[in-house]
């Protein structure tokens, strides 16, 4: 009774520990990319229990693999096999889970078996085995000649969930003479640049948790703050509206450290006459956002600074209303590019000390894809579609000033070609930033 009451509470937590889609969600992503691998397998690994300085924030699964199963657990493997019109095959998909480690789930917790009850309710997966039959369900069901296995093909010097558990199967000899390995991350992005409904709500979620993060940091930034308090107070206020980890470092950088564009250390004071650049959001049951505002530490611009926001704000807003749906792209120099409506924005208003203009003092891209990963997967070669969902994020850094500014929002295309702004409550113009500060 016991062993019962304690696999009832495994499968609740299961259930109730991420915000999770429904599975029939992850289901039609898996038929999706079983359509586009046009009969050849699909076979992804989950990675391992994370450990070490790693596991900071605990466990956190493969963006891919969380995509097609929404399976938040490691060590598990993930095979679909299409039907086609040579191979006697039907659709098959098959979440292999590993055995039951009694030693290490006492350190790291009771988890879910291939013989746990309702697992497949639990999982959306009507076929589950356990890891040890992963060999012979491959040489059961890739076909003996022209098999085509889609997995993570990595270069030199990248990392795989993939690269240790493959090695083995081709020891084992678990696939067919002549089997050809491609990569499945071209087809992942594919799906991956359009965001289902799901998708937009856990991203909303995320952002506007970030949102009152942001709104916190204006009401507390001042002379004398410190960065890593700007950046703590901001994970708690996310992190107390449901948000599980930071979806990316947090950016706190003020004076000098302004125009800093990867700027982590988070270690300054703050000085009076200085603006602090703030880049960051939270995590939200895997989906992420993300935010940059730029503020003045005192509560007030100076004029040259409110010079190169208002220029900032306004490479924004010109890209903001240039975009068309089915056109708009996200690339530079291509046409109908957002990047190169910014850009000429910066370089055609202001100067800098020598009288020079400001283009040269834009040195990153506008715009990349936000959904499971702050800089997610997506299809950089097709222009910006309903259920894509991007940022657009000028800049303008300048050390010899030691001004830095950015402004950065999420925004999505609803169903209907729509530019939506997901960060449009929080303040936008120097004016709005300066009442802000001052709780007005």
């Amino acid at each position: 009774m016991r062993k019962v009451l304690l696999v009832c509470f495994l499968l609740s937590q299961l259930t109730w520990a991420l915000d999770r889609q429904p599975n029939s969600d992850f289901r039609m992503r898996r038929q999706s990319l079983a359509s586009k691998a046009s009969g050849g397998a699909v076979l992804l690994f989950a990675s391992n229990e994370a450990e070490g300085p790693n596991d900071l924030y605990g466990y956190r699964p493969d963006d891919n693999f969380f995509y097609l199963s929404g399976w938040s657990e490691p060590g598990a493997a993930l095979l679909i096999v299409g039907g086609n019109s040579t191979e006697n095959h039907s659709y098959t998909e098959i979440l292999f889970l590993p055995n039951h480690n009694p030693s290490q789930e006492k350190w790291t917790g009771p988890k879910l078996g291939a013989d746990s009850p309702d697992v497949s309710k639990v999982t959306g997966f009507d076929h589950i085995e356990v890891l040890d039959n992963l060999r012979s369900e491959l040489v059961r069901l890739l076909p003996a000649k022209r098999a085509v296995v889609y997995t993570d093909v990595v270069s030199d010097g990248e990392i795989s969930n993939s690269a240790a558990p493959l090695d083995w199967l081709k020891r084992a000899n678990a696939f067919p003479v002549g089997v050809s390995f491609q990569d499945v991350r071209p087809m992942l992005a594919s799906l991956r640049t359009s965001k289902d409904a799901g998708e937009i709500e856990r991203i909303r979620h995320a952002t506007d948790a970030s949102i009152a993060a942001h709104f916190a940091a204006m009401r507390t930034v001042k002379p004398g703050t410190t960065e890593r308090e700007i950046s703590a107070l901001m994970q708690y206020e996310w992190g107390k509206r449901g948000c599980e980890r930071p979806a990316y470092a947090p950016i706190v950088g003020s004076g000098f450290n302004s125009t800093v564009l990867h700027y982590s250390d988070d270690s300054g004071t703050m000085r009076p006459g200085d603006v602090v650049v703030i880049d960051a959001a939270g995590e939200y049951s895997m989906y992420a956002s993300d935010i940059t505002r730029t503020l003045p530490v005192s509560g007030k611009f100076s004029a040259r600074q409110r010079e190169i926001y208002d220029i900032v704000l306004g490479a924004q807003q010109a890209a903001m209303a240039a975009f068309r749906s089915g056109k708009s792209s996200l690339r530079r120099e291509q046409p109908d590019s957002i990047y190169d409506v910014a850009y000429n924005y910066i370089n055609s208003h202001g100067k800098d000390l020598h009288g020079e203009s400001l283009g040269k003092y834009f040195i990153h891209g506008l715009s990349h894809y936000v959904g499971l990963n702050v800089h997610d997967a997506g299809d950089y070669n097709v222009p910006l579609a309903p259920g894509a969902v991007f940022t657009i994020e000028p800049g303008i850094y300048i050390p010899e000033e030691k001004l830095g500014v950015r402004i950065e929002d999420i925004l999505y295309v609803d169903p209907d070609g729509k530019l939506i702004n997901l960060t449009a409550n929080l303040p936008h113009t120097a004016d709005d930033v300066e009442r802000a500060m001052a709780g007005q």
